[in-house]
């Protein structure tokens, strides 16, 4: 059995674990002042401090697996940033090459004139609207390499769609129609938009978002420019597992709900920590309190696409350039504990 030699957090006998709220040890939490469970007390690679996991902002499911620094280390050990060069990013990214990627043609359906109707027929026919690419394409690639930063710094692969693998869930066992309760049917309308922000990813065409670095928050996303309401941000992307393979094991972060099954041993959540896109560093606040309300201005939605479960990240009013984007983490289950998040 192979063991670490960097000391992550404390070391304790594993008997002791299941209950090690009584446990103090000579290291204490930074923020909290107190030495008690030690087995999600993180110490940092630069200073040694201690801090734990829950007291973090935002707070951390399992111990990094690199290196990790804590606030005020951070603060000097800002991710190294990925190249701005073109060829590195269309490599990265897997942009088609037979279609110039710097160009930018605004989507079909923007720009075209729509026929008026009532109010009230407007509301129930409101569309879901592509994104709209940044023109300028140095702008393109910089927003692309905050992207690939982010991704590099997180150890991920970049990824635009949902992955099955073996040892996970297969794709057979996404089954929309096993959602309890029933799950929405995205229109074919709506569907075509979807498809249109996809294959404008192909094409280098990236959605006018900038992941940063903040020393509080991590990385997080902001809007490069004005963003209208029903937008498509992005898909939620990444690994799909059984919740049931996940229930004690939190090597992975952001998990996210695919398929709410009345069966429990049917249900299937997304896991970004391998494979995933800019939906990763978008943030997930606790919306269920009014400072959280404010700040939402994303709406997390699952769609049955072509019987599929599917999640998107859609704008829930107008955004403004240089407005970070938060959405309910917890959706309607409210399964997790997202109390604490920034």
């Amino acid at each position: 059995m192979a063991v670490s030699r960097r000391r992550r957090t404390q070391v304790i006998n594993p008997r002791s674990m299941a209950d090690d709220s009584d446990s103090e040890l000579d290291t204490v939490c930074e923020e909290c002042s107190s030495g008690k469970q030690p087995a999600k007390l993180l110490l940092c690679d630069k200073c040694d401090k201690g801090f734990h996991l829950f007291c973090l902002r935002p707070i951390l499911v399992s111990v990094p697996k690199g290196s990790w620094f804590c606030p005020s280390c951070s603060k000097h050990q800002n991710p190294e940033a990925f190249p701005l060069v073109q060829t590195k990013l269309i490599d990265f990214f897997r942009i088609k090459r037979s279609s110039c990627y710097i160009s930018c043609s605004p989507p079909d359906n923007i720009g075209k004139k729509r026929k008026r109707t009532s109010l009230v027929m407007s509301k129930k026919k409101r569309k879901l609207l592509p994104y709209n690419p940044t023109v300028d394409p140095q702008r393109r690639l910089e927003q692309m390499a905050s992207l690939a930063t982010a991704l590099r710094a997180s150890n991920t692969e970049f990824s635009n769609k949902l992955t099955y693998v073996h040892s996970k869930a297969l794709r057979s066992a996404n089954k929309a129609v096993l959602e309890k309760g029933g799950m929405q049917v995205l229109s074919k309308q709506d569907a075509e938009t979807l498809a249109l922000c996809k294959n404008m990813m192909v094409r280098g065409e990236c959605p006018p978002l900038m992941v940063v670095f903040d020393p509080y928050e991590g990385f997080t996303v902001e809007a490069d420019r004005c963003i209208k309401d029903l937008t498509i941000i992005t898909e939620y992307v990444g690994d799909v597992d059984y919740l049931s393979n996940r229930d004690n094991n939190y090597d992975g972060d952001s998990m996210m709900t695919l398929l709410h099954a009345s069966d429990p041993s049917q249900c299937l959540v997304i896991c970004p920590d391998k494979r995933s896109n800019i939906a990763r560093f978008i943030s997930g606040i606790n919306n269920h309190t009014p400072e959280g309300r404010k700040k939402q201005n994303l709406k997390c939605v699952r769609f049955n696409i072509n019987g599929e479960a599917r999640v998107l990240l859609v704008a829930n009013r107008d955004i403004s350039k240089g407005e970070r984007l938060y959405y309910d983490y917890n959706g309607y289950e409210h399964e997790y504990p997202t109390e604490n998040f920034v």
